[in-house]
């Protein structure tokens, strides 16, 4: 993996509850999980499942996304810089948009229940998550196997292992190469019950579709 986690995500996830006068109980009951979970969240004891991650950025009114902005204050400073790359996209459509991210520059959370994130990029003034996602095996994005549901659209490509997908009624086992996209109003759950890691690249937008 990255050598490149993002700190304090639960410092981050306390700060904007304090911002909106929410109590960890009344953050807890919204979310519907214990606040010591709440707090061992905040405290940086315990990492969040997928769905408990969106449940709580949901509940406080926030991206995901906004989780992973470890100085970009100035990076939302410099919009002169992004307007003029946009003019010179317009330009020259065989121009690319956006700074290179490494391998080992890119930001990184571990999530609870064997799923990793990795930040692919970003654009400064989008609420979009660009992620690499890893499900180890037996890894899922909700420890309690319930299904989640999150404002937005979301496509994801499956590069490597076996991945099972619930949408709704319906449960499709995602190969590699197999794509996917679908309103992330619907509930969901992805689970890896393989031998081997399932990696893929996801594109998720809070926009949700008109």
């Amino acid at each position: 993996m990255s050598p490149a986690p993002v700190p304090s995500v639960g410092a981050r996830i306390r700060r904007a509850r304090l911002e909106r006068g929410l109590g960890l109980r009344a953050l807890a009951r919204e979310v519907g999980v214990s606040a010591s979970l709440v707090s061992q969240i905040e405290t940086g004891k315990s990492q969040p499942s997928v769905s408990t991650l969106y449940a709580i950025t949901t509940a406080l009114g926030i991206s995901v996304e906004s989780l992973f902005e470890v100085g970009e204050t100035a990076a939302a400073a410099s919009s002169a810089t992004v307007v003029h790359a946009l003019a010179a996209f317009s330009a020259d459509p065989g121009r690319r948009i956006g700074p290179l991210v490494t391998p080992g520059e890119r930001d990184v959370l571990e999530l609870d229940s064997g799923v990793v994130w990795e930040r692919l990029g970003h654009v400064p003034g989008t609420d979009v998550d660009f992620l690499l996602v890893t499900y180890r095996p037996g890894g899922s994005s909700s420890g309690s196997g319930g299904l989640m549901r999150h404002a937005g659209t979301e496509y994801g490509y499956l590069t490597s292992g076996e991945l099972v997908l619930t949408l709704g009624f319906d449960e499709k086992v995602l190969h590699p190469g197999d794509a996917v996209s679908f309103e992330s109003t619907t509930p969901h759950r992805y689970r890896n019950d393989g031998d081997e890691p399932a990696v893929g690249v996801w594109f998720v937008s809070s926009q949700t579709v008109q």
